[in-house]
């Protein structure tokens, strides 16, 4: 009878995975004079702790040797598990990665840069695992350059989305189902507790004390602000209007042609009592109306997307739970193949 070498390499996958708590995702980009420590720090952590660790480097891109030198570390360190982009792609598209090549159900978002140190990691994660928060996130305590720009940014989001914790852009921890349902766009991990907030997520925050980078540089200049506002500002029309857009675009496209009918209607009643028109007014007419139903159009055909996304999200998740179930049906065997082959007498 033929056999499925499938299953044989997914029960063999298993076998050899330890079982996992937390898994910490670092993007690394040029950090090869930061990882050695981190790691080592890392180390030193894990040791005192009760809970599983694993710690997935995601090398987005480097050129300094840092994926040479993560494969040094490999092995040194057993709960290293390094993974690669050969282009750069992004913190957000680094979190991703590091979530499908994962196993903790908790997961954590650290720099490699040192600025916050390894030991500080179970203070993010404790609250979880004993299920009193969905979501952690640190609260910078130090000086840091970015202090005043920081402020802004974090009192805007709070404005905007009334988030209940003071640093939205900081270290975090959350469980994993929270990266299963927020949508990955570019530079959207900034906006994380927000999106899970929204989703109904509990979040907290504990303070974490910030240290000066122990080698390189900062890779965020000020280029970085108007693209966190406008990234601000899609986020606000994702949570407003994401699952409505004719809503937004529709009453604004009625509210023109209205606006539209009723200065015609004007006019026409100012022609007939003194018998004369104004030109501009007949264009400003035709400038409601046709930015009305074009904005009526443009709802219509945004409420089509909406289906769309409503449709490929419970897709996901149903895809999700089939896996999750496939998952534990895969384990399970695994442990009745270890208990059968205990019982069985050696040849």
């Amino acid at each position: 009878m033929a056999v499925s070498a499938r299953p044989l390499r997914r029960v063999s996958r298993l076998m050899s995975t330890p079982p996992v708590d937390v898994s910490v995702l670092v993007p690394a980009k040029d950090e090869a004079g930061n990882l050695p420590l981190f790691l080592e720090l890392c180390d030193v952590t894990f040791r005192a702790e009760s809970a599983r660790y694993e710690v997935v480097v995601v090398d987005d891109g480097s050129s300094d040797g840092s994926w040479a030198l993560l494969q040094e570390l490999r092995s040194q360190y057993p709960f290293l598990r390094p993974v690669r982009h050969r282009a750069q792609r992004g913190i957000a598209e680094a979190l991703r990665t590091g979530y499908l090549q994962s196993h903790g159900r908790v997961l954590v978002f650290y720099p490699a840069d040192l600025q916050f140190k390894p030991e500080d990691i179970p203070r993010l994660v404790n609250p979880i695992l004993a299920g009193e928060s969905d979501m952690v996130t640190g609260y910078k305590q130090g000086k840091y350059e970015k202090a005043f720009v920081s402020g802004i940014y974090n009192k805007l989001s709070r404005t905007l989305f009334h988030v209940p914790v003071r640093d939205l852009n900081n270290v975090k921890a959350y469980r994993r189902e929270i990266m299963a349902a927020l949508p990955m766009r570019p530079d959207f991990h900034r906006y994380m507790i927000v999106m899970a907030a929204a989703q109904g997520f509990t979040v907290t925050e504990v303070p974490v004390p910030l240290y000066a980078r122990h080698s390189g540089r900062s890779k965020f200049g000020l280029s970085r602000i108007p693209i966190g506002v406008l990234d601000m500002l899609a986020v606000w029309f994702e949570l407003k209007f994401g699952q409505k857009p004719l809503l937004a675009f529709g009453m604004l496209g009625v509210a023109l042609f209205g606006v539209g009918v009723l200065t015609g209607l004007g006019a026409l009643v100012w022609l007939a009592i003194t018998g004369h028109g104004q030109r501009w007014v007949w264009t400003v007419i035709q400038t409601c109306l046709m930015l009305g139903s074009i904005f009526f159009a443009t709802g219509l055909l945004g409420e089509q997307i909406a289906q769309q996304r409503s449709e490929v999200r419970e897709l996901r998740r149903e895809l999700d739970e089939l896996a999750s179930a496939q998952h534990e049906a895969d384990a399970d065997d695994v442990a009745s193949d270890g208990s059968s082959g205990a019982d069985r007498p050696p040849r």
